[in-house]
């Protein structure tokens, strides 16, 4: 172990979170893989090991600081992109079953490349639009956990991604700087969606201390059948 794996390892013990010496074998690996593959497609703009490390991974799993992945057993990342925060989370806990939904094959070849090379069970890999998926059986309603990661704003990804949570279940926006305004702007989409912000947790990366929020927003009822909208709808006309 070197020291910017010593550097997570100690990280995430801060916050509870202990990873022996086959998960840090995985996060390597994934970082080799992101970063060769990254050489013919685009996947990351972040290839320094440290900021990978910190940006990606630690970003990703920062979502465990402020919601029990214990007793998560399905989480949906949606817009997953390289995996994120998906594939992190699912090598630090590793009994959740992962949906990840990528409207890109290419990235869906990648992230199958990625789960393969890792050894990792238990995850399935859509290619398709959050707006068709779900509307599907099997997906709507079914989470327990959703999460999207600065995909795009909170309205438009309340659409994406509340109708796949279940009943109960909680929805977490990852997002950079300050969310007031975008969740002001998102109030109506809620309503419809049938969504209720729970908490807004600030944090700041280490080292660089750039900000993050993570907006939980719980599920209060069943998606109206209505919703999604046809796809690229949500996207050009946002429920505001």
């Amino acid at each position: 172990m070197d020291d910017i794996q010593q550097q997570l390892q100690l990280r995430l013990k801060e916050h509870g979170l202990e990873l022996d010496e086959r998960q840090l074998e995985q996060f390597e690996l994934y970082f080799q893989e992101l970063v060769s593959w990254n050489e013919k497609m685009n996947l990351t703009g972040i290839t320094e090991r440290e900021q990978v490390y910190t940006k990606h991974f630690y970003d990703s799993v920062s979502l465990a600081f402020y919601t029990d992945m214990t007793k998560v057993e399905n989480l949906a990342d949606i817009g997953s992109g390289a995996g994120f925060p998906g594939i992190p989370l699912k090598i630090c806990f590793p009994h959740i079953k992962l949906t990840i939904i990528d409207s890109l094959n290419k990235r869906i070849g990648f992230l199958q490349h990625v789960v393969d090379t890792l050894g990792l069970t238990g995850v399935e890999l859509i290619h398709g639009r959050a707006e068709e998926v779900g509307r599907k059986e099997g997906y709507r309603d079914s989470y327990d956990l959703v999460t999207a990661r600065a995909v795009a704003k909170l309205a438009v990804l309340n659409e994406f991604c509340l109708p796949f949570v279940r009943k109960g279940g909680m929805f977490a926006a990852m997002k950079g700087g300050d969310p007031r305004e975008e969740m002001k702007e998102a109030e109506f989409s809620f309503n419809q969606l049938r969504g209720r912000v729970k908490a807004v947790h600030p944090f700041q990366l280490p080292v660089e201390e750039s900000a993050r929020h993570i907006i939980l927003i719980q599920k209060f009822d069943k998606t109206p059948h209505k919703y999604p909208r046809k796809p690229g709808t949500p996207l050009k006309t946002p429920l505001v």
